[in-house]
């Protein structure tokens, strides 16, 4: 387990202060320069590059000396005498002989700020490309621990990079583009009709990422487990041979590294390795976008229905003041108040007192001892009574009882389409005399081959939604006809050759119930 790591003190001083902009561009300048292989600079060749950092504030030798110093102070800078170059006067190698490199810290909180402004203007994706080349790497992988060849162990090393790098790529992308998604969620919009084109965008984007996720995520996951069985560590190992670190690594950085990329490796299968609670990264992510879809949608039904409505609530209620103030008299007023609302006078006239005999014939109701009267009266017409609050029905075994129908009925459904599946291409007609629930499930891939477009080869290919059944047809070479008779009724149609198979099954079921 790696221990807690502390920041350093005064991380980032840098950037505070009325001087922050120099100190950047500064930096900027030494970052530059080691890009082009220069480790020290002098003092004038600083102040000569600064406008080259896009700093354009006029700046004398004196400010950017007193800036590097500062910069020195907390350990981003050092410097040393520079004894090569000529001097003109005494004063001048006193002012100017010093040469200034960038350390390694100096380097780190310089790339650290680089990049908050690169991520203040990033916005996240869910890119499928992203998907195809994790799975395309992992592939990759399995090919070459398969040939155990150690002349092959710098392409080791070097897909994995590219493999970790497509896995940050996803991982960071996708946790902005869902802080992105839930803004959108939480906004109204001032502008009804931007905000309307947003959200409809926002919803076939997510549509379209949606399209086979599951499909390509089952396809790493068993890219996955096929690198794993060659073992991970002697991956890690071939990788750590290809990487060539340089002869000054100790043992202590070779762990470091190797820890590093197991951890990596853990990010991996937390994203498509298959758990018992089904929940990896990126079925999360799956759900995420389902939701969010259906929370797109409600938002611009409701933005749809608004525009519908001819005028508001608070407008209706400005029409009926205004009638009420241009009413004749108080019982004009009345009337048109009663006609507005529906609200009839109160229904207790016919109301008693409990015990009749203390009312005094003639009492007027002033004097009178209150009657109650119930709150359900005005809205029902009935006085209220108090009954026996009514038991909390048991829904257990129901939901147990649905419960296993649902699974009985998935197991019927997976057993259909298993005995669907061929040993290789056949005629429709094959299928012969067909039970009527097999029948459908069939009718139902033909349906789905159909429905997509004619390949280069002339063939028509289809996946069920879960990407366990694929079908593949070919057009009849002649005009036969297949007859496919249920107890139901015979189905007459194209005699197609047919091929169905389940990836990765173990093959057709040996009681397809067709001839």
């Amino acid at each position: 387990m790696q221990g807690f790591e502390r920041l350093p003190a005064r991380v980032f001083d840098f950037t505070s202060g009325s001087r922050r902009d120099l100190y950047f561009a500064i930096l900027h300048v030494f970052n530059d320069a080691n890009e082009r292989l220069e480790t020290a600079l002098l003092l004038d060749q600083v102040h000569d590059r600064l406008p080259g950092t896009g700093f354009a504030e006029p700046t004398e030798e004196a400010e950017v000396e007193a800036a590097l110093r500062h910069l020195e102070s907390i350990g981003l800078l050092e410097s040393a005498q520079s004894y090569t170059a000529a001097y003109a006067t005494a004063a001048e190698f006193e002012r100017k002989n010093v040469q200034y490199t960038l350390t390694a810290r100096g380097e780190a909180e310089f790339a650290g700020v680089r990049l908050v402004l690169e991520r203040l203007k990033e916005r996240g994706a869910l890119q499928t490309a992203v998907l195809d080349a994790v799975a395309d790497r992992l592939d990759g992988l399995h090919v070459l621990m398969g040939a155990d060849d150690p002349a092959q162990d710098s392409r080791v090393f070097t897909t994995l990079q590219e493999l970790e790098g497509h896995l940050d790529s996803l991982r960071d992308n996708t946790k902005r583009f869902n802080n992105e998604l839930q803004r959108l969620l939480r906004s109204g919009g001032a502008d009804l009709d931007t905000f309307h084109e947003v959200k409809q965008a926002t919803v076939g984007y997510l549509d379209a990422f949606v399209d086979n996720l599951e499909e390509r995520a089952r396809g790493i996951a068993d890219a996955l487990a096929r690198v794993e069985g060659h073992g991970l560590e002697e991956l890690l190992s071939r990788a750590l041979a290809g990487a060539n670190l340089p002869p000054s690594a100790t043992d202590r950085i070779r762990e470091d590294w190797l820890a590093a990329r197991r951890t990596k490796w853990s990010g991996l299968r937390l994203w498509f390795a298959p758990t018992e609670d089904g929940q990896e990264g990126v079925r999360r992510l799956h759900e995420v976008a389902r939701r969010a879809i259906g929370s797109l949608l409600e938002a611009l039904e409701r933005i749809t229905e608004s525009r519908r409505r001819a005028s508001s609530t608070a407008e209706d209620l400005r029409a009926a003041a205004r009638w009420c103030a241009g009413a004749g008299s108080p019982e004009e007023a009345h009337r048109l108040w009663s006609a507005l609302t529906g609200l009839s006078p109160a229904r207790h006239a016919t109301l008693g007192h409990t015990d009749d005999e203390l009312i005094a014939p003639g009492t007027a109701w002033a004097v009178a001892d209150p009657v109650p009267v119930s709150a359900n009266l005005r809205s029902s017409g009935r006085s209220g009574r108090v009954a026996r609050t009514a038991r909390v029905r048991d829904v257990g075994e129901t939901a147990r009882r649905r419960r296993e129908r649902a699974r009985v009925q998935r197991a019927e459904v997976e057993r259909a389409l298993g005995r669907l599946a061929t040993d290789g291409p056949v005629r429709l007609s094959a299928f012969g005399d067909m039970e009527h629930d097999l029948f459908e499930h069939l009718l139902a891939l033909l349906g789905q081959a159909l429905s997509e477009s004619v390949r280069g080869d002339g063939t028509r290919r289809a996946l069920t939604s879960d990407g366990r059944m694929e079908i593949v047809l070919v057009p009849p070479p002649d005009r036969g006809e297949a007859r496919l008779r249920t107890p139901r009724g015979v189905f007459s149609g194209p005699d197609y050759v047919v091929s169905i198979s389940v990836p990765g099954g173990a093959g057709p079921h040996s009681e397809r119930g067709f001839e």
